[in-house]
Parts: C-alpha cells; sequence; structure tokens
C-alpha cells in the first residue's frame, strides 16, 4: 500500500528550513510515535523540575479547539501524562466539542468567568487588545523559531507551523473514473470532477455543518484571486478602497458557488467535519479538501484505504496553499500570569509539551509541522511528503485564511463566521453572487465601525 511509504521528517525539513526560518511557525498537530526519546532527556527534566517547591498543590484551567478528534485525543493524552508525572498539578480540561466556532466558544467562557487559564489562541489580536492574555513569558521565547508577533511582542507557543490545505482523493475512485493525471490547472480539476461525477461517485464531501470547515474551499479560492496578488487586501478593504464587489472577489465567490452546485455532496449543510473522513472511505465520495490532520482520521478509519494528496493549481497553473506563519498557540491568561503557582505550573507544562518525547507523537497524530528550535522527527507518509514539498517550494505561492492576518489586516473579529454563513446561504439559495457581495461590503463597515466605538 503507497500509503507505506516512510520518510524521516526531520529529513524533509531540512528542504523547508529556509522558507520556514524566515516566517516563522504555527498551527495543529498530534502523534504516534517519537524517535528522537533518547534526545538529551527534555521530557523527564521538565517534570522534574514541574513538581517545585515542596509539591505545593497547583491547578488550572485549559481550553483548546477540539473540533478535530485527532489533535482533542492528542492533546488530551499530553495533558494526562503531564498530570501522571506530577501529581501535584491538576490540569481541568474545559473544552467542548459543538458545531459553534471557536471564537464564539471563548468568548462565552469570557463572559461566564470561564476563560482558560492556558488556552489554544487563534485571534490573537483580538484577546491581547482586550488585555485578557498576556505576553509569551521570556524564558518561554527559546524554544521556538522566529514565533509571528503582534504589536512587536509574542503572546503564543505556536502548537506548529501551518500547513497546506489541499484534496485528499481516492486513489479507486480515481482510477475507476479513468482520471490517470492530477490537475496542473484548475480548468483540468473540474474535468475531474466530471469524470468522476460520470462514473457514479459524488465528488466531493464537505462537514458544511461546522462552520470553520466552510473556510477550506472559501480561503481556496480568496488566495486564488485575492490574496497572491494583494497581501493587504483586507486593510484596503477596511480603509473602503477595495470591495467584495470588485470582480476578483466576485470570480472567486463565483467558483465557490459553481463548485458546491455542481460537485459536492447534497448533504454538505447537515455533515459534520468529524463525519468527512468515513464518507470518503466508505466510497460515498471521492475527495475531500482538507488538511494533513486528516491523514491519521482516515487511516483509523480504514487502514487499507489507499489515498493521495494534491494542491488544487489556479486556472493559470500556480499553486498557492496556506503557508505562512500566523500568531497562534497556547497563550497564558491574564488571570492566570496574577499567580505566581500557576504561571509556573503552566511554563512546565508548555515545557513539557514541546519536549521531544511528548511533542513528537503530538505531531505524528495530526501530520504536523514542528515549530520548536530542537529537531523533533517521527514517521511520516507519502501524503505528508507531498505537503512538505509543496512548504519547500519556492515556486508555491504562501498565504493565509481570510481570518489569520493581523496587524492592519485584521479584520472585525465576528466577520468570518457571518461571511461563510452568507456563502452557505448563496449556495442553498442560488442567489447572486454580486449581490450577495454587496451585503457583505455593508456588513463588514457596520462592523468595523462597531469595533471602533
Amino acid at each position: 500500500m503507497n500509503n507505506k511509504t516512510i520518510i524521516k521528517l526531520s529529513t524533509l525539513l531540512l528542504a523547508a528550513t529556509t522558507v520556514l526560518s524566515a516566517c516563522g511557525s504555527n498551527n495543529s498537530s498530534s502523534g504516534n510515535a517519537g524517535s528522537n526519546s533518547n534526545n538529551g532527556g527534555s521530557a523527564t527534566d521538565a517534570p522534574a523540575a514541574a513538581a517545585t517547591d515542596s509539591k505545593k498543590e497547583v491547578s488550572f484551567t485549559i481550553g483548546y479547539a477540539s473540533g478535530d478528534p485527532a489533535t482533542k485525543e492528542a492533546i488530551a493524552a499530553t495533558v494526562k501524562a503531564y498530570m501522571e508525572a506530577n501529581p501535584n498539578v491538576k490540569i481541568k480540561d474545559i473544552s467542548e466539542t459543538s458545531s459553534a466556532a471557536y471564537l464564539d466558544w471563548l468568548k462565552t467562557k469570557d463572559a461566564v468567568g470561564e476563560f482558560p487559564d492556558l488556552v489554544e489562541m487563534r485571534d490573537t489580536q483580538v484577546f491581547a487588545d482586550a488585555g485578557k492574555i498576556v505576553e509569551l513569558p521570556a524564558d518561554l521565547l527559546d524554544l521556538f523559531d522566529n514565533p509571528p508577533q503582534v504589536d512587536g511582542k509574542v503572546w503564543n507557543a505556536p502548537l506548529s507551523v501551518n500547513v497546506p490545505q489541499g484534496i485528499i482523493y481516492s486513489k479507486k475512485a480515481y482510477a475507476d473514473a479513468g482520471v490517470t493525471e492530477l490537475p496542473k490547472t484548475y480548468d483540468e480539476f473540474l474535468v475531474i470532477q466530471e469524470k468522476l461525477k460520470a462514473s457514479g461517485i459524488t465528488p466531493l464531501v464537505v462537514g458544511g455543518k461546522d462552520i470553520f470547515h466552510m473556510g477550506f474551499w472559501v480561503n481556496k479560492f480568496l488566495i486564488d484571486e485575492v490574496y497572491t496578488k494583494d497581501p493587504d487586501w483586507n486593510s484596503k478593504r477596511t480603509a473602503k478602497t477595495v470591495s467584495f464587489t470588485d470582480a476578483n472577489v466576485v470570480q472567486a465567490m463565483t467558483d465557490f458557488k459553481e463548485l458546491f452546485k455542481n460537485y459536492v455532496d447534497k448533504g454538505w449543510l447537515s455533515t459534520g467535519d468529524n463525519q468527512t473522513a468515513s464518507i470518503l472511505v466508505s466510497g460515498k465520495a471521492a475527495q475531500l479538501f482538507s488538511g494533513t490532520w486528516m491523514f491519521s482520521q482516515i487511516q483509523d478509519a480504514d487502514p487499507s484505504f489507499e489515498f493521495g494528496f494534491y494542491a488544487i493549481p489556479d486556472r493559470a497553473g500556480k499553486v498557492n496553499v496556506i503557508g505562512l506563519p500566523s500568531p497562534a498557540g497556547w497563550s497564558l491568561s491574564a488571570d492566570a500570569a496574577k499567580d505566581a503557582d500557576k504561571t509556573e505550573a503552566i511554563k512546565d507544562f508548555i515545557r513539557f509539551f514541546f519536549s521531544p518525547e511528548q511533542y513528537a507523537p503530538y505531531l505524528a497524530s495530526i501530520n504536523a509541522i514542528p515549530s520548536t528550535k530542537e529537531k523533533v522527527s517521527y514517521e511520516a507518509g507519502e501524503q505528508m511528503q507531498v505537503a512538505l514539498d509543496l512548504i519547500a517550494d519556492p515556486n508555491v505561492t504562501k498565504s493565509l485564511a481570510i481570518n489569520n492576518w493581523w496587524g492592519e489586516n485584521l479584520i472585525p473579529p465576528q466577520f468570518r463566521n457571518w461571511f461563510y454563513k452568507l456563502l452557505q446561504d448563496l449556495v442553498v439559495k442560488d442567489e447572486n453572487v454580486a449581490e450577495y457581495m454587496k451585503q457583505a461590503d455593508t456588513e463588514y463597515d457596520a462592523q468595523v465601525k462597531a469595533n471602533q466605538q
């Protein structure tokens, strides 16, 4: 089976180093078995340091985006391992899995006085500006390579490096449909969709019940048509010098709508992200557009399922992917930072989390790229090699999703979910794209104004 082609991540990272070191790091991860378990003992030293000062009892809460089952399982395993090594420290996991957006969940927790002490932060600038998180403690900075900064400060311990998203496809479905070559342009990709459809299989599964999942396709088209040509588009939209009704955005959203109308499984709006792997391996759909974290879930669902991975080129044949660093990762809450004992325990947990013995399994379980200075390796399959090659290739344009930019390019924090829901409505009601983009302009401006008050 091709999935068993083994590649050493540490070797592949050498090719990616020039790209990643210039950018920094961040995003997701989880794992199977680390190959650096004899490396200097960071994981054992950290717990020893953790049970400090006469084993004082300490407790803190932890919260993270738990919509991805593999990530949730990997983080939970690390939390359990830490508490077993440090019985004086109690970590309460308050994460909840739901179809609600993670940002909304965090705001709700804050409103009821339950903001996590240690929190996975994705909307860093929003919570930093609100005074809810503090800078990453200075004695943790040396763990990472050039982590991204907001307002000249590092706020996060990046969980991993941003990874490309692309098409995860059934090799059997492609063969049955007579697809013998991967597409070199977006139009060729559409030809493949027609072949799959003609063969009797649904071309694409989408987990549209979870609003975050909508972003995979939305941002594929926005990156191709907007951000690769103008990375500062968001700041220009805020300044009203560009518009959602401009031809490039309308083209992107037209492509989005046409793809969903013609090739996506009809039940996409009621399908959860956590159902997509089983739908793919069962043969009910031929492809899934997602990230590398899905590889292990697919293999767990059916170890014999043969699948490939590739990035979809744009109409001109250019490949553009998610791949720039963004400020995200573990952050310390401002309230927790007021408690010296709690702060020390959280810092020690972070060191434990990123020690090779713990970090390698985390990375492996979600096929992620390490953000740490210390080399971490795990065994990765052929699909992950494709992702690493994309990151390392200077001819592949790296970008970010609409809501992952920061500074002047930060969008109103609630706009992303509103926009994704607008696009769901656009598809379901088969409405006019240009008219709906007028609504986007109106809402964007209203949210900008509200945030300024």
